[in-house]
């Protein structure tokens, strides 16, 4: 029996919840060794029991295989090294199969962490070469580059970031296994750091004065080549092509990928940002997006929880995600479309393209009642057609001229944004969306062989397949019944601790 298979060995058919029985210990190849089985109950999925137990052992082997030894890698062609919202959304899969491996993973990320508070974008493997992936760190010379801003001197990393979900992760792994957690500190010793992080974003990136933080870069904001950079990124003449090589297309189709004159743009302002020593503000390129806003909020609750955790108030960090909400809405939201758009900080209008970004915001506890429904109008309208053209969530508008169903972040649908809105909507009391979009999830992620991103009309895969985010959130939404009402702030039907109830 293989290790995967070890995971779910004992009584798959129990009548108990989904739950993790124990934190297993590392082997010493960094396998998950000595786990106590992981029961399921038919009633909380339309899957077969048979069918739910292979596609944990599958996403698990998927994990495993991509595991090295303190983290794990996306993928291990295309992504060879730790990307750091990817191990937020890994380690909230990987609570289910090793509380204590989710723990390392945040905590590896986070030891790469700025003096001036940002978690990079990529922490580097030294093992991996240069050109197996670029931009590498010679390109980025964070040590040198970013000796002002407070680069680690013993780990090479990128100098951008990416969105903020990291303080959520570290409190969904801690209620996996809180006696674990407690036990090692891992509360603890994360939450100054996670604070140190929020500070960078909220003052640091507030680039448009309303609050708001601003993404330098597209790949800050994850959704790379989205059409919603297009206009932005028109002001920024590329490098020469010849200045690099692009590793990406050694792993993936080029119709898949983003083209090389937006990579040339890419390579531009990294390289701007680079050379004025990784400081903010002054680039061509700032933008407030609804999902990194969105995440940050989610993680401002999340905090406040890990706060009262270790025995200090989270009022404030509460009263603070509900101001940031409300900024969020002041100047993001577009009533007449239903969706939320991103702003050009440097051109100052709504860049007024529908992108999943703007349904993201969903995930939010305090968003005003009418502003859910429009987003829920929105999602099933004909721009998204999410239950009756789509089973997943397009990236990008279906009726956009620059959909395009394969090309990245330019119409395909993605698994974690998938993730995101099914939170979102089983907290708004979406109950029947929710457990339609769960299962299309369960589905999509087992036939594509948990793809990175599929066609948003046939499911079929799209770039990396045995893609770690996929089948980390594969299994927490196996995990997850299709009644259950949990938040992913950890705030049931999103009361807000000063308001009370029950908000375990």
């Amino acid at each position: 029996m293989d290790r995967a298979t070890q995971l779910t060995a004992r009584n798959t058919g129990h009548s108990t919840p989904l739950r993790t029985i124990s934190s297993p210990p590392f082997s010493g190849h960094g396998e998950i060794a000595g786990a106590e089985a992981v029961a399921y109950d038919p009633a909380v999925t339309t899957h077969s029991a048979s069918t739910s137990h292979s596609l944990h052992v599958r996403a698990a082997r998927v994990l495993e295989d991509n595991w090295t030894g303190a983290s794990t890698v996306p993928s291990h062609g295309l992504y060879p090294h730790q990307w750091s919202w990817d191990s937020a959304f890994i380690a909230i899969g990987l609570r289910h199969l090793s509380p204590l491996r989710a723990q390392t993973e945040l905590e590896t990320l986070l030891d790469a962490q700025w003096g001036d508070g940002r978690i990079p974008h990529i922490v580097f493997n030294p093992s991996v070469p240069l050109d197996a992936y670029f931009p590498s760190p010679d390109f980025w010379r964070s040590s040198t580059a970013g000796r002002a801003a407070g680069a680690p001197r013993t780990v090479q990393t990128s100098g951008i970031v990416q969105p903020p979900v990291h303080a959520l992760a570290a409190w969904l792994v801690h209620r996996a296994d809180p006696g674990l957690s407690r036990a090692r500190g891992f509360l603890a010793r994360v939450y100054p750091r996670l604070a140190a992080w929020h500070r960078y974003l909220l003052h640091r990136r507030d680039l448009g004065g309303g609050s708001l933080a601003s993404v330098v870069h597209p790949w800050e904001q994850g959704m790379d080549n989205s059409p919603c950079w297009d206009a932005p990124l028109s002001r920024i003449t590329p490098a020469p092509a010849r200045s690099f090589r692009r590793a990406d297309l050694d792993h993936g189709a080029a119709e898949d990928r983003p083209t090389d004159l937006d990579y040339g743009r890419y390579v531009r302002l990294a390289t701007d940002y680079r050379d004025a020593g990784y400081a903010d503000g002054a680039g061509d390129f700032a933008v407030e997006d609804p999902a990194f806003n969105a995440l940050l909020i989610a993680s401002e609750h999340a905090l406040a929880r890990i706060a009262e955790e270790l025995g200090a108030a989270g009022t404030a960090r509460h009263a603070r995600a509900e101001r940031l909400t409300a900024a969020l809405v002041e100047r993001l939201w577009d009533p007449a479309e239903g969706m939320f758009f991103c702003r050009d900080v440097r051109g100052g209008d709504l860049i007024r393209e529908r992108s999943v970004s703007g349904i993201v915001p969903l995930l939010l506890p305090g968003l005003p009642r009418e502003t859910t429904d429009a987003l829920v109008r929105t999602l099933g309208g004909a721009h998204f057609g999410l239950g009756d053209s789509t089973r997943l969530v397009p990236s990008y508008d279906l009726l956009g001229e620059a959909f395009d169903p394969h090309r990245y972040w330019r119409g395909p649908a993605w698994f974690n944004t998938a993730w995101l809105v099914e939170r979102g909507l089983r907290t708004h009391g979406e109950q029947g969306r929710a457990d339609a979009l769960r299962q299309a999830v369960l589905d999509i992620a087992g036939t594509s062989d948990f793809a990175e991103y599929v066609d948003p009309y046939t499911g079929d895969a799209c770039g990396a397949t045995g893609f770690s985010w996929t089948a980390a959130l594969t299994l927490d939404l196996l995990h997850t019944g299709p009644g259950d009402d949990a938040s992913p702030t950890g705030i049931r039907t999103f009361e807000m601790s000063d308001k009370g109830g029950d908000r375990g």
